[in-house]
């Protein structure tokens, strides 16, 4: 699958695409295969975000899983720039436990796109599988103004 890789200062995320939609984003991404337009248009709105000049990504994806996989994974590309939610609070949306809501963040393939960064525990910051673990989405949450939460 094509890949892109951005310079950014979260690291080198590399984004790939798959029949007309972004599939994954990694962290020390490399150029695979032909660049796109639609990995022309990813790499121009992360830089745009790194920058902090992009307050929403508006970028087809797809999330290969369950329906409940990608139900959770629409509920946090929803959660607006600077904004928080809890697992409890989408699993309550959902009308599922959070233990679940958490595996599903943890499982985004799509991180920083899908903002699972902004998905905090009831009473802490939770996880992050992104390259450096819970200090990669405190730098993720300080970039976006709300690091007001984290102090």
């Amino acid at each position: 699958m094509p890949m892109i890789a951005v310079e950014t200062q979260f690291g080198c995320l590399g984004v790939e695409e798959t029949d007309g939609a972004i599939t994954r984003l990694v962290w020390d991404g490399q150029n695979e295969g032909p660049e796109t337009p639609l990995l022309q248009e990813a790499a121009a709105q992360l830089t745009a975000y790194d920058q902090g000049r992009l307050e929403r990504f508006d970028l087809p994806y797809h999330v290969a899983g369950s329906k409940f996989q990608q139900q959770v994974c629409d509920l946090m590309y929803a959660i607006p720039l600077g904004e928080t939610r809890t697992y409890g609070d989408i699993a309550k949306e959902l009308g599922q436990p959070p233990q679940p809501v958490g595996q599903a963040c943890g499982a985004n393939p799509i991180p920083v796109i899908i903002p699972c960064h902004r998905v905090l525990a009831a009473n802490g910051l939770g996880g992050f599988s992104g390259d450096g673990g819970v200090e990669t989405k405190v730098a993720l949450l300080r970039h976006e103004r709300a690091a007001g939460l984290l102090i």
